[in-house]
């Protein structure tokens, strides 16, 4: 099957229908590999996809290069109740804390998040990403070569929001921003 063969429809219905199945985040690279066209019109598809998700149970998040299928926010009591989820661990402040530095700041090395939080901050760390709600991005290129953190696409689940971008806008960082930091 060319990209010829596919009309727009049959492209979207084939990118969900891969999405559906696909037990992590996709890249869409692949999906463009899959269904023998280009990156920009899967990435079209994908758009179209999410837009039309918006009023359903379901959600197409993306983060970088990559997508995912993912269930509304707002279906997750019902969910939780319905495969018999514990929800009772919820995070502390300073996971939540943590978490919020390096949503805003990632790639982040935990030096840096230890500067701004003024302590040690390896158990939270461990903690998240036991949750998988953040992950390595790499090594930072320097003395010791410190891990980068992230975060996930299920910290993007968890926070119910489609992308980084859904996170509000905090006054410090415009600041830092408008002054050229």
């Amino acid at each position: 099957m060319k990209d010829d063969d596919l009309d727009p429809t049959d492209i979207e219905r084939f990118v969900e229908a891969l999405l559906f199945v696909a037990e992590d985040p996709v890249s869409l690279q692949d999906l463009a590999s899959a269904l023998q066209t280009d990156r920009d019109t899967v990435k079209e598809a994908v758009a179209h996809l999410a837009r039309d998700a918006e009023e359903r149970g379901v959600r197409i998040v993306q983060q970088n290069s990559h997508v995912q299928m993912v269930t509304a926010p707002e279906a997750s009591p019902v969910i939780q109740r319905f495969l018999g989820i514990d929800r009772s661990r919820s995070l502390s402040s300073a996971a939540l804390e943590t978490l919020s530095i390096i949503a805003y700041r990632q790639p982040v090395t935990r030096a840096e998040i230890e500067a701004i939080r003024g302590v040690d901050s390896s158990g939270v760390l461990r903690t998240l990403d036991g949750r998988s709600l953040i992950e390595s991005m790499g090594r930072l290129e320097q003395a010791g070569r410190p891990i980068l953190y992230g975060t996930t696409f299920e910290f993007l689940q968890y926070f119910g929001i489609d992308s980084l971008e859904e996170l509000p806008d905090l006054p410090e960082l415009k600041d830092l921003s408008d002054r050229g930091a």
